[in-house]
């Protein structure tokens, strides 16, 4: 159902972006429209991975400089039966984190130093686990789609004040009071579906993401402190590019709390019921994960080797204020 209803609206995306390219242009202005809106995806297609994750400086890690991380995003990953993707830690106070790329095989997971500092061990594989599904099921590359769809819509909206009043140009019955009112509505209308493609994929991603780590409430833990956190710190990079906001787990921008068709993402306490439904469905607790009949204790993300003595970003672990190790890398 909720494939249908994404294709649902990335049609309707479609037309309303083809019927604003006939206003202002008849035929020929509903073609140049489309060549140029192809013309973005196809960039976007091959570019948006690096483009996003050099806006918020992300850095690449691998097994030497964080075992801890590369090695529970590795087996993850194969536990949903994906190829590792890159993975990138950003040096950001807010608890979040991303997954993009076109493919799963030209994928890429991020996420920030505060996130990793905050949480457990098992609620940041809850957290890797939901990213690796939207690599799983394409959502990064549909978001990309959309959003280059809106940000096209956008722009066609702005061109109609000088193009779509000309005595020439007569597919626009309302004359400068259609005009007007498509500047307005055509861009708003196309942020809603971008929202609301983005927020039914958000139920899929924590579904799925809690089946590949073997356990709802990892997860749930997770959104609950990101949440918290997110509208107490500040994510700079987010407030200057609000458009990227949708691709993290939790919205990085500040004061966004309703589930409405104005946020990119569903209330995160309705995102937790549904994950405490689906536990009590597959009758795991806290301590433990089943997914396929196997379990995994988050411990064994690490691999054979021994536990390092460095956080997964290079710099010596911390003690928590109660005495135990702070987050799960040092």
């Amino acid at each position: 159902m909720n494939y249908f209803r994404t294709a649902i609206l990335l049609a309707g995306m479609t037309a309303l972006f083809m019927g604003i390219g006939y206003m202002i242009g008849g035929s020929g202005g509903m073609m140049i429209a489309l060549v140029v809106a192809a013309g973005m995806n196809v960039f976007s297609y091959w570019n948006s991975d690096r483009m996003v994750l050099s806006m918020y400086g992300a850095r690449e890690v691998d097994r030497s400089s964080a075992p801890d991380f590369v090695g529970m995003v590795e087996q993850l990953a194969a536990r949903a039966g994906l190829p590792m993707p890159r993975v990138y830690i950003i040096d950001n106070p807010q608890p979040n984190a991303f997954a993009t790329g076109r493919n799963p095989n030209n994928a890429a997971v991020a996420a920030t130093t505060g996130l990793l500092n905050a949480l457990s061990r098992e609620e940041v594989a809850g957290v890797m686990a939901h990213e690796l599904a939207h690599i799983k099921h394409y959502d990064t590359l549909t978001m990309t789609i959309t959003a280059t769809l809106a940000g096209a819509i956008s722009m066609l909206a702005n061109f109609a004040m000088f193009f779509g009043n000309s005595r020439e140009n007569n597919n626009n019955p309302f004359g400068v009071i259609g005009t007007i009112a498509m500047m307005i509505l055509a861009p708003l209308a196309a942020m809603v579906v971008q929202m609301a493609v983005s927020r039914s994929r958000e139920y899929v991603a924590d579904r799925e993401g809690a089946l590949i780590c073997g356990q709802p409430l990892w997860l749930a833990s997770a959104l609950a402190k990101i949440a918290n956190a997110a509208h107490q710190v500040p994510n700079m990079p987010a407030e200057h590019n609000p458009a990227t906001a949708h691709m993290f787990i939790i919205n990085p921008l500040s004061g966004e709390r309703m589930d409405n068709l104005f946020s990119t993402h569903p209330a995160t306490e309705n995102r937790i019921a549904a994950l405490q439904a689906l536990a009590q469905e597959m009758g795991v607790g806290r301590e433990s994960g089943v997914s396929g009949g196997s379990g995994w204790s988050g411990r064994e993300a690490a691999g054979p080797a021994s536990r390092p003595s460095s956080t997964a970003w290079g710099r010596r672990g911390g003690q928590s204020e109660s005495g135990g190790r702070r987050g799960p890398w040092g």
